[in-house]
């Protein structure tokens, strides 16, 4: 995808090069799966496309617990909360959105659970139309950096320290999923918000700190 991908991302948007390892993983990982359905009729397969899982377990019985420095949004602002971190570096604050930061459907992880299972049923059940299918995982909403950060110091109570800096290379704009195929195929929807996912996220925090 572009600096400018049309909104929201279905599942047809031409997949492009990955920009990173991780990313090509990703992409290799699906073709991987296509290719095997393509190769055995009888290979039932689903490929469920992730956004920006976020969150924790509702009682803290689970959660993030990234090696090292986080290389994601989320831990990194519950480890500045905690005073593991001193600040937070916001790649940019003049792109053409709100408030001029980047913008990601970010969907909680309970939500994203439940994903699977109704997948899974599909497949047990074999009601697939085909034997490889695709479905968007995702919010269908998107939201800013900066909200992101307002709302965790909404539902911790904690000013988080943080500065802008400049944008990062390769750094989209804006993303956020069309859930279409996946609400009407699969019944499947999410449910739960931004400040349930980062609530959670800091009681997983707190937990694990103690």
């Amino acid at each position: 995808m572009d600096k400018r991908t049309k909104l929201p991302i279905t599942e047809n948007v031409p997949i492009k090069e990955p920009e990173s390892p991780y990313g090509n993983t990703k992409k290799v990982g699906e073709q991987i799966i296509k290719d095997t359905a393509k190769a055995n009729a009888l290979f039932n397969s689903i490929s469920l496309r992730y956004f920006n899982p976020i969150g924790a377990h509702e009682f803290a019985l689970i959660g993030e617990l990234p090696i090292g420095t986080p290389q994601n949004l989320v831990p990194f602002v519950t480890q500045i909360g905690i005073g593991l971190r001193d600040r937070l570096s916001i790649f940019g604050n003049d792109y053409p959105t709100q408030d001029g930061t980047c913008i990601r459907d970010y969907i909680h992880v309970a939500d994203l659970a439940k994903a699977h299972v109704v997948a899974m049923k599909r497949l047990i059940e074999e009601n697939n139309t085909e034997n490889y299918e695709v479905y968007n995982i995702g919010s269908g909403k998107g939201s800013s950096v900066l909200a992101v950060v307002n709302t965790f110091e909404e539902v911790s109570c904690v000013k988080l320290n943080y500065s802008f800096v400049e944008r990062r290379p390769g750094d989209i704009i804006s993303a956020y999923a069309d859930t279409t195929k996946a609400n009407s195929v699969l019944g499947w929807q999410s449910e739960l918000t931004l400040k349930d996912a980062l609530s959670s996220a800091w009681e997983w925090e707190k937990k694990i700190r103690r």
